[in-house]
């Protein structure tokens, strides 16, 4: 089963790169705007999860430059994602509201779904990519 999980580990990882999405292009200030939001948000992941793929795809093409953090590898965000989101599941992204309030969520669809609204496309930017 090991061997299984590395051979699709490796084929996703592969796939993830040769069809890498394009992001969406917006005017410089505006992307300065939101990469200043995204800097309170970091995605708690594993690099061959197809649901991180997924995530990380979805970030990708909207331009956000969200920290990911891998929890497989770093005992430290393994950590940090047990205390703070209570379970060892990725994908999580950590949201830490202007308050100071931090939100740990977790499935991808919940988090695209959040980041589409949050940071969605204007139709401008629909067009122009």
């Amino acid at each position: 089963m090991v061997v299984v999980r590395a051979i699709l580990g490796a084929l996703i990882l592969f796939f993830n790169w040769v069809f890498t999405p394009k992001s969406i292009k917006r005017d410089a200030y505006e992307q300065t705007l939101i990469d200043a939001q995204t800097k309170k948000m970091a995605l708690y992941q594993y690099a061959a999860c197809p649901f991180c793929v997924k995530v990380r795809r979805s970030m990708k093409r909207s331009a956000l430059n969200i920290e990911t953090r891998d929890a497989k590898r770093s005992e430290k965000f393994k950590e940090e994602l047990l205390k703070g989101g209570g379970q060892l599941k990725v994908p999580c992204l950590r949201i830490e509201e202007d308050n100071g309030d931090v939100r740990w969520m977790y499935e991808s669809g919940d988090i695209i779904n959040y980041l589409e609204q949050r940071f969605g496309p204007t139709d401008a930017e629909t067009r122009a990519a």
